[in-house]
């Protein structure tokens, strides 16, 4: 929730060229009236210049201007707007093969997906690679958008067929079908997006907003074990605070209680939960995604960079990981590269052991290959110069991915998701 007690909902948007994913989303700003009067003259006139006989609600997104000269999105953008019940954050991602490392950007924080297919040309190549980074990327909730149909004669079967085909790709993976959602739009028209659709009774669903608003995020976290890694130690030695020592940080995974018996790591001290404040408040109970102040009743060694988890609970510490990898540097990831592991906050010197094989993201299998190159996913071994404390990806995003960086020029090469 945020401060006025709305919900947060953040989504993902992938799309193939003229799937027309930056009309869906600027027909969602427009309708929800979240666009300011002056940008919506300029797309009236910007639609009127060009000779189109409707609003072209692409404009509304297509922020850059090599992407209004090419009609495609390039870049990442994070896209606001909100209902009486609900704020959604949009992350626009490009559909492009170029663009992969992109998506896994924009998606690596999103809480759903919006995969768009084109109605006329159904289920392709990019759909394949879109949802399997949806899935990659352990996305909680996907929805198909199927847009135009208004230029397949609003057809039921076209819709079936569609379903039917992403089903098939679904079997594949790892992703349960309740997960998904279909719905049939034009966005063009505002068909299903945020009105039901007249010429579409066959579609007994909800619209894509009213869908959007019934999805609850505590739903879409993940429940796992608590995490909380230490941002700062604060010491305000003031009269009025002479003694307190609090711990600082963003809580993952699930939540921590006044009385709760913890674990520091890497010292392996045990203490129990003081009280847990935010800003000027004492709570009893912290909900994951807070940011917190935890005091504990013993004073134990404890600094930035460490993490404090439930006894009992603590995760695995070792000097070698294997994970999957989304090269996002041109500079080509290789056996015996050495490079800077960002885990968290923490920071370890890493060698690339082996790469096992690079993935096929249509879900076709993997290959042998002794490199990775820009955009390519593949699955890789590392050997660490100190252990680090992690989960697996699955089990917890938060702990469980990291990046890459050069040694030399300090650019991020790769993220990493742990297996």
């Amino acid at each position: 929730m945020d401060i006025q007690g709305r919900k947060l909902i953040k989504i993902a948007t992938a799309g193939s060229v003229d799937d027309g994913k930056s009309t869906l989303i600027g027909r969602l700003l427009y309708d929800t009236h979240s666009l300011t009067t002056d940008k919506i003259e300029a797309i009236e006139r910007s639609s009127k210049q060009r000779g189109y006989d409707y609003l072209d609600f692409s404009l509304a997104t297509d922020g850059l201007v090599a992407e209004r000269e090419q009609g495609i999105t390039i870049d990442v953008a994070h896209i606001y707007f909100n209902t009486d019940k609900t704020n959604f954050i949009v992350a626009d991602t490009p559909g492009h093969v170029e663009y992969t490392r992109n998506m896994v950007t924009g998606a690596s924080t999103s809480q759903v997906a919006v995969i768009l297919i084109d109605a006329r040309k159904g289920v392709i190549e990019q759909t394949y690679r879109h949802f399997f980074i949806s899935n990659l990327l352990r996305i909680s909730h996907v929805v198909v958008a199927i847009n135009k149909m208004d230029l397949v004669g609003y057809e039921e079967d076209v819709y079936l067929k569609i379903k039917s085909d992403f089903d098939a790709l679904v079997a594949k993976s790892n992703f349960r079908e309740d997960q998904i959602t279909f719905i049939p739009v034009s966005a063009l028209k505002g068909e299903n997006v945020t009105r039901k659709s007249e010429h579409m009774p066959w579609y007994v669903g909800n619209t894509l907003l009213d869908h959007l608003e019934v999805l609850e995020p505590e739903d879409l976290q993940e429940s796992t074990a608590a995490r909380f890694p230490i941002q700062l130690v604060i010491r305000p030695k003031t009269e009025a605070f002479h003694d307190f020592r609090g711990f600082s940080g963003k809580l993952y995974g699930n939540k921590l209680n006044v009385g709760d018996r913890v674990t520091v790591l890497p010292s392996g001290n045990e203490s129990t939960i003081k009280s847990i404040h935010f800003f000027d408040q004492e709570l009893e109970s912290a909900a994951p995604g807070s940011s917190i102040v935890l005091t504990l009743t013993d004073e134990v060694d404890c600094s930035r960079g460490d993490m404090i988890v439930k006894t009992g609970e603590a995760p695995k510490s070792e000097k070698s990981i294997s994970a999957t990898v989304c090269q996002v540097n041109s500079k080509a990831l290789k056996v015996g590269g050495k490079y800077i592991l960002q885990h968290g906050i923490n920071r370890v010197l890493a060698k690339v052991d082996q790469i096992e094989s690079r993935i096929h993201t249509d879900f076709s299998g993997t290959e042998e290959t002794d490199q990775l190159k820009l955009n390519d996913i593949g699955r890789v071994h590392f050997r660490l110069s100190k252990p680090i404390h992690f989960d697996s990806y699955h089990q917890s995003k938060s702990n469980g991915a990291f990046i890459l960086i050069d040694e030399g020029s300090f650019d991020t090469v790769s993220v990493g998701f742990i297996e």
